[in-house]
């Protein structure tokens, strides 16, 4: 119909897992696939929590090294954009000095 307004079609952006709720929910989704795991080996040997325990303790250690190492890596690359920066903005005698 002419009378109503034509919709206009929205991109849909990706999801960019680096932002901070991308990461929380990534760290959600390993603590329970962990626990999880736990869980099923506890039903299945039988014992007491002891798996679940073990496997939790475990995506922890893993989850937090994940991040230390993909928060180091973003500050290397923030120091190396920052040296470049630095350098293309000094002056050529600036340069030779240094």
């Amino acid at each position: 119909m002419k009378l109503l307004p034509k919709q206009q079609r929205v991109k849909q952006q990706r999801v960019n897992s680096e932002d901070s709720v991308g990461m929380g929910i990534e760290a959600a989704a390993i603590i329970a696939l962990f626990f999880g795991l736990g869980f099923l080996l506890d039903r299945l040997l039988g014992t007491t929590p002891l798996f679940m325990i073990i496997m939790t303790v475990l995506g922890a250690i893993g989850l937090f090294a994940k991040l230390k190492y993909r928060y180091d890596d973003k500050m290397n690359e923030h120091d190396a954009q920052r040296r470049t920066a630095s350098q293309s903005s000094a002056s050529p005698t600036e340069r030779e000095v240094a």
